[in-house]
């Protein structure tokens, strides 16, 4: 497995990169594909446009004019001799942009924004008509994309040498954005589907990390439990070989000695079975609490009572710093007593000589406050983390003596969340712990 897993790791890596790769290059391809076949649909629109520009000019070589020219009438009419009509003479801007907009749309490009002029093609191009932005826009040579098409005077009746000479200038803002734009959707579900991939390998490693974390804890169980079963299994065997000796049959004290012996660590045993199936019941959730009103305050008294003889081994000493004038709430009594002594327990446990731990208790207008402090040996931060995880055993240093499965504090949060509450930690790594635990005050209710 520490072989295995790098390597599903690499491969996994390089197949996530190559994939966005190929999504970045597959996208930049896209997009220029994209620009061009928006140019070809573009060129086609106003291709035909100028087309239609073309076909109606005025006849008779004599035009209509509506610039310059001799006037001959009170009403402004006037004439031009040797000119044929511009198209500024012949359509309004509203008129030319309709025709975009319709050549456009037969393209499928009716959201395309643009601007449009029309200039002759003198030696000094001049604009004889534009749109309302087009000069704006112009301004701005960067981003956008031009396309020009002469305009041709297509009339029989045109006289020689006298063919108006224009151009429909068309200018695209932000060309390659509004490109971009069409391509939203495709850009949307490739991101869409990438993060996926993102996610899908995250969630894998993950998991993989979470397996060989359990695996390592599941293994620390087993040799846990190997130990703890292996020690009463080889002190009931000696007794029992004791029993057999003829001295020990006929001396009653010490055939009661050892048969005691053999009653003490088949109790063991009998509490390490109960410790693993009362987690496979908590895992699976098949226990009901039994609530009844109980007084916090004499009920932590009497456990602390039943841990002297272990406080007395450390020179330690217990502080009660009863705060909460009301100490009824309501939980199961068996329960909460087992997590409050596992907690005092592990104080004892993971703590050096002159352990002093402090029970305090306090109200809040929704929870009854249980706080357990010691001064004892204290956590590292990873353990704070997984403290309540099952199985885990935090590392105790030079300390030998601690025993047990890592179910504890497992069995404390599953618990504490059964009763609707709230447990938290707070611990300096050589300067002790602190377990909070709330309890909602109308859980009766609930």
């Amino acid at each position: 497995m520490k072989k295995i897993f790098p390597l599903i790791i690499i491969l996994i890596s390089l197949s996530l990169t190559g994939i966005i790769i190929i999504q970045i290059n597959w996208f930049k391809n896209q997009l220029v594909i994209q620009q061009e076949r928006y140019s070809d649909k573009v060129g086609k629109a106003i291709y035909s446009v100028t087309q239609d520009l073309s076909k109606h000019p005025m006849t008779g070589g004599l035009a209509l004019g509506r610039k310059q020219g001799l006037q001959l009438y009170p009403d402004n009419l006037s004439f031009n001799f040797g000119r044929l009509p511009s198209i500024a003479d012949r359509y309004t801007i509203q008129e030319i942009q309709d025709k975009l907009k319709k050549a456009l749309a037969k393209e499928d490009l009716q959201n395309l924004r643009y601007e449009f002029a029309i200039a002759n093609n003198l030696d000094r191009p001049m604009l004889e008509m534009q749109s309302e932005n087009f000069l704006r826009e112009s301004a701005d040579t960067s981003h956008f994309k031009t396309i020009i098409f002469p305009i041709f005077n297509n009339s029989d009746d045109a006289l020689p040498g006298y063919e108006p000479n224009e151009n429909l200038i068309v200018i695209i803002p932000d060309f390659k954005a509004q490109v971009m734009q069409s391509l939203t959707w495709m850009i949307v579900f490739s991101i869409l589907f990438t993060a996926i991939i993102i996610a899908a390998f995250y969630i894998t490693v993950r998991t993989m990390l979470n397996q060989k974390k359990m695996s390592e804890i599941k293994s620390d169980f087993i040799n846990n439990m190997t130990h703890e079963f292996k020690t009463p299994l080889a002190t009931i065997s000696l007794a029992v070989d004791a029993l057999k000796n003829e001295k020990v049959i006929n001396d009653k004290s010490k055939w009661q000695y050892f048969n005691n012996i053999i009653k003490e660590e088949n109790k063991r045993m009998n509490k390490h079975v109960e410790t693993i199936l009362q987690a496979a019941l908590m895992e699976k959730q098949e226990f009901k609490l039994n609530l009844t009103a109980v007084h916090i305050h004499p009920l932590l008294s009497g456990i602390i009572d039943n841990f002297q003889l272990q406080l007395q081994e450390k020179n330690g000493k217990a502080e009660f710093l009863f705060n909460a004038a009301n100490d009824k709430i309501w939980v199961d009594e068996v329960h909460f007593t087992n997590i409050l002594s596992n907690l005092i327990d592990n104080a004892i446990k993971y703590s050096n000589e002159n352990l002093v731990i402090k029970l305090i208790t306090h109200r809040t207008a929704k929870h009854f406050i249980i706080q357990i402090q010691d001064n004892g040996i204290g956590m590292s931060k990873e353990t704070v983390k997984r403290i309540f995880e099952k199985f885990y055993r935090a590392h105790t240093g030079n300390l030998h003596n601690v025993k047990g499965f890592g179910l504890g504090m497992s069995y404390v949060k599953t618990i504490v969340h059964a009763h609707k509450g709230t447990i938290k930690v707070e611990s300096v790594l050589g300067k002790g712990s602190t377990f909070t635990i709330g309890i909602p005050l109308n859980l009766a209710e609930a």
